[in-house]
């Protein structure tokens, strides 16, 4: 059976389980509410793949750029420009997006539940 020391591991584990499947879910709604903003379907978050290209299609106006993703080392700097495009094609500046890329909890949201409209691919 466990000791006291092994139970308190699991219970760790489950807690750390639960709060990462709470934290996932919060950004398939955040970014639900974002693709809806924008006029594309908001299912398209929970498609792995896809729902990047949708987001480089709300971004920066051409959906395949999602395939420099899979360019190693390339795929941070396509990234960190992801966010800031997000940004300005929401009328938000790079400041914004230094926001996404470092505090996305917090930043998202307000992306996806504040007054801020879709102005298109800046």
């Amino acid at each position: 059976m466990y000791d006291s020391y092994e139970s308190t591991i699991m219970a760790a584990m489950g807690i750390y389980v639960v709060v990462l499947l709470a934290i996932a879910v919060f950004a398939i709604v955040c970014m639900w509410k974002i693709f809806t903003k924008a006029g594309q379907p908001g299912w398209a978050s929970i498609i792995p793949f896809y729902n990047y290209y949708v987001l480089f299609e709300i971004a920066w106006g051409n959906g395949l750029l999602f395939l420099l993703m899979f360019i190693p080392v390339a795929n941070f700097v396509v990234m960190i420009i992801l966010w800031v495009k997000l940004s300005q094609s929401f009328g938000y500046s790079a400041a914004f997006a230094i926001g996404l890329l470092f505090l996305p909890i917090i930043f998202l949201p307000i992306l996806a539940f504040g007054s801020s409209r879709y102005i298109g691919p800046q």
